[in-house]
């Protein structure tokens, strides 16, 4: 089985530049290929192969002048975006052919620099130390390791969300643990102005970081809505709101993986009868 393990990194303003290269070039590699099937699908012919696509948008783009620069950046991340369009393409495909269980998949999407930028690097791009982390052409990563890794990673991606925090998650190969058997169980009953209640009778308040936070939120829309949409000064008040849901996520994400890890030191058998979490 997979499992992902992200960690915070803190990459210094030289490596934020190439970073923010290496984002840009995944994007264009990402967007070109994608232009180019969606034109091959309005002309009635076949969607290019992942290898064509690879020759095409990589390969030969280095060699003219206006792609040139994709040779400033690791091979490897651009090789892996046009695999994930691949990926995208079959997804799609299965979905709209019935072979694929669940919601019905949409067709790939464009990239933009102002959404989560990502850039995957596999085992001959990256390298791990004790304290920082090897990414080919970026340079060694400052790292807080919150855990160490069960197994060697296969891949490694490098994040920078929407309130330009760095992440490193890791794909690891694990085996699932399960749990011993006990005769102790509860039921619970998820809701909103309670978090949980327990069938015992425990109540668990829900966090609601939200609307202990609400004014600072309002105050910071406010001062959003009164930029110049695309200034600087616009860039920076989005960020400022983009940080602060941020820190609401985390808030929750903390509470309840707090609250998971201790059902589980008590072997408790948890039935979930409904689920309903609010700010």
């Amino acid at each position: 089985m997979k499992a992902r393990f992200k960690y915070r990194i803190y990459p210094t303003p030289g490596q934020k530049y190439r970073l923010a290269k290496l984002f840009g070039c995944v994007r264009v590699v990402w967007n070109d290929s994608l232009a180019c099937c969606q034109q091959k699908y309005k002309s009635g012919e076949n969607k290019p192969t992942n290898s064509e696509l690879q020759k095409l948008f990589i390969t030969q783009a280095k060699k003219t002048e206006c792609r040139e620069w994709l040779s400033e950046v690791s091979n490897i991340p651009l090789q892996q975006s046009l695999n994930d369009l691949n990926q995208a393409y079959q997804n799609f495909f299965k979905s709209t052919q019935g072979q694929r269980k669940g919601k019905p998949v949409k067709p790939p999407k464009f990239k933009s620099k102002k959404s989560k930028q990502t850039a995957r690097f596999t085992k001959g791009g990256s390298k791990i130390g004790q304290h920082k982390v090897y990414l080919a052409k970026i340079g060694k990563l400052k790292i807080v390791w919150s855990r160490e890794l069960p197994a060697a990673p296969s891949s490694v991606t490098v994040i920078k969300d929407s309130a330009h925090r760095y992440f490193l998650s890791f794909v690891v190969e694990i085996q699932p643990e399960i749990l011993p058997q006990t005769d102790n169980s509860v039921g619970i009953d998820l809701g909103i102005k309670t978090f949980a209640t327990f069938s015992d009778g425990t109540k668990v308040d829900a966090p609601k970081p939200l609307k202990k936070r609400i004014k600072k939120y309002i105050k910071l829309s406010k001062s959003l809505s009164h930029k110049t949409k695309g200034s600087k000064r616009y860039e920076k008040a989005r960020v400022r709101v983009a940080k602060f849901h941020a820190k609401l996520k985390d808030t929750r994400i903390d509470f309840l993986h707090k609250l998971s890890t201790k059902i589980i030191r008590e072997n408790q058998t948890v039935v979930l009868e409904d689920l309903n979490v609010s700010g």
